[in-house]
C-alpha cells in the first residue's frame, strides 16, 4: 500500500463518517418536465442500446440517427464498455465467440471462444470466466498457453485493476457477502451484509479502488421488514465499511434497485454512484412498493441526491439500467412516462441540474424492460 492512498483512506474515511450520519437528501428537481432534445445537447457520443428484439442499435446523438448492428443481439449488462468509453466486449450470436469492436460497430476483433464471461479488467486485458467457473487474466492480443488461475470459488465479481473479490458464503443457514483477498490467503475477509435478494447490488468503481454495495439499513416497524442503505468499501489493507446513505431517515424502509446483484452505477470519475430509490410499504419488497425515483450519492461529500422529475412503477424485478455519459456530466436510462403515447423514451438528466431530456422513443423491451447496453465514444 502507498503512502497516498493509506492517508486518502483515512481521510476519506472521515469525510464520509462525518457528512453520511446527517441523512439529508437533497432534491434536484426542475419544473420544466422533460425537455425534447435540441440540435445542440451535449454531451455527445454513442449509446448503444435496443430499438427491437434483433439487434444491438446505436444512437448517435450528435446526428439523432440510429442504426442496428449485424451480428449482435441485445445484451444490456452483459456487454462491456472498455474503460476509454471507445470499445465494446460482445457475444457474436453467430459464433458465440467473445468478441470487441468499437462503440460505433466497426473494427470487430474475436477476443475468447471458451468462456462464460469476459470482462475488462484493464484497458488490454481481459479477466475471462470459463464455463466451470475459472478465472484467469489474459492481455487482449496474447492468450497464455496455460492461464495463471486465480482462486475465486464462491466469488461473485472481481476487482477491476486489482485481486480483490466479493465472496458469497454460507454461515449458520444465511448467505452472506465477503471481500477477500484472492492473492493473500492469510488476510483476514471483510464482512459486508447479508446477500438478500432485493437487497444485494454492489459494483467496483472503475478504478477499482471502491466498492459501492447495498446492504441492512434500519428495521422499519411500519413496514415490518429492514430496509437498505449504500456502504463503500476502500479496497486496501484494513479497509472497514463506510455508510454512505441514510434513506431510512427521510423514507423509512426503502429497497435499492432489483433483483440484478450488479446495478449500481458508478461516474467515470470515481466519485459518485446512482442507483433507484424505492418506498417499501410492507413485508414483501416485490409487491408492496412505490414509484422508483433516480437518487446519486457523492461519495466526497456524503451527500444524497434526488431527480425528482421522473418515477417509474417498472422496477421490479428490474430497474431500469443507469449509464453516465463519459464526461460524468449525465445519467441515461429508458423509461415509459405514462400518458405520453410514445412507449419507453431513452431520457439522459443532467446529472448538476436536474433538468431531464428525450434523446429518442420507442426502445424496446427485449428482457421485461427496455435497458441502455453503455455509453461510449467514437475513437
Amino acid at each position: 500500500m502507498t503512502v497516498r492512498y493509506l492517508v486518502f483512506g483515512i481521510l476519506f474515511s472521515l469525510i464520509v463518517g462525518v457528512t453520511s450520519a446527517q441523512g439529508a437528501v437533497i432534491e434536484r428537481c426542475t419544473n420544466t418536465g422533460i425537455q425534447q432534445r435540441t440540435p445542440e445537447f451535449m454531451p455527445n457520443g454513442i449509446i448503444l442500446t435496443a430499438f427491437d428484439a434483433e439487434s444491438l442499435w446505436v444512437y448517435d446523438i450528435s446526428r439523432d440517427t440510429r442504426y442496428p448492428l449485424p451480428e449482435t443481439r441485445p445484451c444490456n449488462g452483459t456487454c462491456h464498455l472498455s474503460p476509454n468509453a471507445q470499445e465494446l466486449i460482445y457475444l457474436n450470436p453467430e459464433t458465440y465467440i467473445f468478441s470487441v469492436m468499437r462503440v460505433d460497430g466497426t473494427f470487430r476483433t474475436p477476443l475468447v471462444s471458451n468462456a462464460s464471461e469476459v470482462q475488462w479488467w484493464a484497458q488490454d486485458i481481459l479477466l475471462v470466466w470459463t464455463p466451470d467457473q475459472r478465472v484467469y487474466l489474459r492481455f487482449r492480443d496474447n492468450a497464455p498457453p496455460e492461464p495463471d488461475l486465480i482462486p475465486a470459488d464462491g466469488v461473485r465479481t472481481i476487482q477491476p485493476g486489482g485481486r480483490y473479490g466479493v465472496r458469497i458464503q454460507l454461515n449458520d443457514g444465511v448467505f452472506n457477502r465477503y471481500l477477500v483477498n484472492l492473492d493473500d490467503v492469510t488476510q483476514a475477509t471483510v464482512y459486508l451484509s447479508p446477500d438478500r435478494p432485493y437487497f444485494n447490488a454492489s459494483a467496483w468503481s472503475p478504478s477499482g479502488q471502491y466498492l459501492a454495495y447495498v446492504g441492512d439499513g434500519t428495521f422499519d416497524s411500519n413496514a415490518n421488514i429492514t430496509g437498505s442503505e449504500l456502504y463503500l468499501i476502500q479496497t486496501v489493507a484494513d479497509s472497514t465499511p463506510q455508510q454512505l446513505t441514510n434513506l431510512h431517515a427521510v423514507y423509512g424502509a426503502a429497497r435499492i434497485n432489483g433483483y440484478n446483484p450488479s446495478d449500481l452505477s458508478w461516474s467515470p470519475d470515481n466519485t459518485r454512484v446512482a442507483f433507484w430509490v424505492i418506498n417499501l410499504l410492507g413485508s414483501n419488497p416485490q409487491a408492496n412498493t412505490a414509484e422508483a425515483v433516480l437518487h446519486m450519492v457523492d461519495i466526497r461529500t456524503g451527500e444524497t441526491f434526488r431527480y425528482c422529475a421522473f418515477s417509474t412503477a417498472e422496477h421490479t424485478p428490474e430497474t431500469p439500467r443507469i449509464i453516465w455519459s463519459p464526461d460524468g456530466s449525465h445519467m441515461a436510462f429508458a423509461g415509459d412516462v405514462e400518458g405520453d403515447g410514445k412507449g419507453a423514451l431513452l431520457l439522459a438528466v443532467n446529472a448538476n441540474t436536474g433538468q431531464f431530456t428525450e434523446l429518442s422513443d420507442g426502445m424496446f423491451p427485449v428482457y421485461g424492460i427496455p435497458q441502455l447496453t453503455a455509453w461510449g465514444v467514437s475513437p
